[in-house]
């Protein structure tokens, strides 16, 4: 019986995970977030699964190690959240690679067409009555640039998206895509020359705090912020200051970087003590939702099967096709043939 911990667990989780659920995996589901303090739960466990805002630190790996957890199968696609490095030779680490980009790209364009055909206030105004079409004013998508900063998977889907509106698409990536129907070009003309400006890449040292004063100051007045990836790609301060100088149009936000304590709970009762946060639900021009992007039956779905799949390849046969693995020369992206785990 291959014994599993749970945390973070909504009651969506369990409800995908059940349903396809093997008989010899026995899955304990926690609604507290891993972390120093919970990871006493997983005593007796064989593997923890753990979601976005879970902590998988140096110390919380070596006391799951010590408690004799041989996996960490995270239920996303970042890995930000995990000392990869604490972990190797201790903890194998899984993910799921892609469980619905299109999910996440569909979210985005939900909140660029809510923003600016300002859907989210007539809907307020006409719940009480309301009919009167002043300071509605919105404009087309048809012409404009976007701006596209990460072309995987979730990227791409995007991407497709916008060119179905007929809009004018710019991308950068690090590791671009043999794709000659995308444009590629370098982040300063990316920041310049957009209109809108979508995030769809992972969270890395390198590219934490991505939109900042520095680069806002390249954008355009009136250039629009989309992010749906990872909170830290945006520094909030700046973001906020930006938005009251009026120098960006707008910001439709479904990630922040300090969300661990506030998003998939009801806080509705509680006076919120994030006073960055406040200041940015306050603003006419932002939109918030709580990391929701990825929320589709289909989705579910997929990151049932999929971590479910992770966690009985490795126990039966050792193989490890979605290893977060730091060991390869391309860190983050196992390189090593065939699907064996590395050495």
């Amino acid at each position: 019986m291959i014994k599993v911990a749970m945390f973070d667990t909504k009651p969506y989780d369990k409800e995908s995970f059940e349903k396809i659920r093997p008989d010899d995996m026995e899955i304990t589901y926690f609604p507290v977030k891993l972390n120093k303090d919970s990871v006493m739960l997983a005593d007796g466990k064989d593997v923890v699964c753990t979601f976005v805002n879970d902590k998988v630190d140096k110390e919380v790996i070596e006391k799951l190690s010590k408690l004799g957890v041989q996996m960490v199968a995270l239920r996303c696609a970042g890995f930000d959240s995990v000392d990869v490095s604490a972990a190797h030779n201790k903890i194998k680490i899984t993910r799921v690679p892609a469980y619905s980009p299109e999910a996440v790209a569909e979210h985005a364009m939900a909140l660029l067409l809510t923003s600016t055909r300002r859907i989210h206030k007539a809907y307020n105004r006409t719940r009480e009555f309301n009919f009167s079409l002043n300071d509605l004013v919105g404009f087309n998508l048809k012409g404009k640039t976007v701006g596209v900063v990460g072309t995987g998977k979730i990227g791409k889907a995007f991407i497709n998206i916008c060119k179905g509106f007929g809009m004018k698409i710019l991308a950068f990536d690090k590791f671009p895509a043999s794709d000659p129907e995308v444009e590629y070009v370098s982040m300063d003309e990316l920041l310049s020359k957009s209109d809108i400006i979508s995030l769809h890449c992972p969270l890395t040292d390198e590219n934490r705090h991505l939109i900042n004063k520095k680069n806002i100051d390249k954008m355009k007045k009136g250039v629009i912020i989309i992010n749906t990836s990872r909170g830290g790609l945006i520094d909030a301060e700046d973001l906020l200051d930006g938005i009251k100088s009026r120098h960006i149009g707008a910001a439709c936000i479904d990630v922040y970087e300090e969300e661990g304590d506030l998003f998939f709970n009801d806080k509705s009762g509680h006076i919120l003590d994030d006073d960055i946060m406040a200041r940015l639900l306050s603003m006419p021009n932002v939109i918030v939702t709580s990391h929701q992007a990825f929320l589709t039956d289909e989705a579910l779905e997929n990151i049932a099967e999929t971590t479910i799949s992770n966690i009985k390849l490795y126990f039966e046969s050792g193989e490890l096709p979605n290893e977060v693995c730091y060991h390869c020369e391309n860190f983050g992206e196992c390189s090593k043939s065939g699907k064996r785990k590395c050495k």
